[in-house]
């Protein structure tokens, strides 16, 4: 998987997510607060909607869990190294 069509944006949540900063409130498309502030929705579902990120631990609908890495995820955030 490449960086094509990833922002600094989107390499600065997933790295925030790395860094155990990303909280989900869980749904459909969760939402995503790093260090307690919502981040860009859009980018939030496009990252979810790649696979790059999941909830750390099963939470039902509108419930916060912590967010963490796939391998995809994780393979994307070194690419940009």
């Amino acid at each position: 998987m490449s960086t094509n069509g990833y922002t600094a944006r989107h390499r600065a949540m997933l790295q925030a997510i790395a860094d155990g900063r990303g909280e989900l409130l869980c749904g459909r498309v969760p939402s995503l607060a790093v260090d307690g502030l919502w981040c860009d929705f859009v980018a939030t579902g496009q990252l979810f909607a790649e696979g790059l990120f999941r909830p750390a631990r099963q939470a039902a609908f509108g419930a916060q869990a912590p967010a963490e890495l796939t391998t995809s995820g994780l393979r994307v955030l070194s690419s940009f190294a």
